[in-house]
């Protein structure tokens, strides 16, 4: 099956390299996306210019399987949104999707136009548990500050068919339990209307393809034979 991976905050289509290896060796056609405001560095890239390029690849793609990390598990489902017969599915490891009307990552301080990746403190704990010196070195050094355009865009939501796209949450730095509540609380909207939803725990911080590449691509190996 064709796998469109989508980073999250601040990391280039690299991040992917350890699971796409993986999902390449399981018979599978990774395809990291090169996102706009990331990749290539322009300072001017908006949500539309990153949506724009998912769905290029998509449209490419054969009947693929969406994924998004993080913030970007917003960006998958509005592929879902736009998309919503042409894709086998998403998942979201370790995000959420925003509603209609909110804003996509408005999350830390934007300075001249982007939002830097802002250090380690926001993430102690459960987030980067599993990171050590090495890896927190790995992602500094390829993070990308995320363009105005992308962090404090509004999210835009007009297609009910995307209730009925099949969503898997993998589930990093909490559990898949704790995401059933937030659901059922009404925490997550989108989710709540949701017609197939399934849980996968994986034994990690919040970034798995960077600490666990390998456990994440038969993760979603196992989500696309499903589908």
């Amino acid at each position: 099956m064709d796998i469109v991976l989508i980073a999250g905050l601040w990391l280039p289509a690299s991040v992917w390299a350890g699971v796409a290896s993986e999902l390449d060796a399981l018979g599978h056609r990774a395809l990291p996306v090169a996102l706009p405001g990331v990749d290539d560095g322009s300072a001017a890239a908006t949500i539309d210019d990153q949506l724009a390029t998912v769905v290029a690849v998509v449209d490419a793609a054969t009947k693929p399987l969406v994924v998004g990390h993080s913030a970007a598990a917003t960006l998958a489902w509005l592929v879902a949104d736009r998309r919503p017969t042409s894709i086998a599915g998403v998942v979201m490891v370790g995000g959420f999707p925003s509603s209609d009307g909110s804003t996509y990552a408005d999350l830390f301080d934007v300075v001249n136009g982007a939002m830097a990746f802002p250090g380690w403190k926001p993430f102690d704990g459960p987030d980067s548990a599993d990171f050590d010196a090495d890896a927190r070195a790995e992602l500094e050094s390829m993070a990308v500050p995320v363009p105005s355009g992308v962090a404090q865009a509004t999210v835009v939501l007009t297609d009910d068919r995307r209730f009925g796209v099949a969503v898997a949450l993998v589930c990093p730095e909490y559990t898949p339990d704790q995401a059933r509540v937030w659901i059922g609380d009404g925490e997550i909207p989108e989710l709540e209307r949701a017609e197939h939803i399934s849980f996968v725990d994986i034994d990690s911080g919040h970034w798995p393809m960077i600490t666990r590449p390998t456990e994440l691509a038969r993760i979603l190996h196992d989500i696309a034979k499903g589908q």
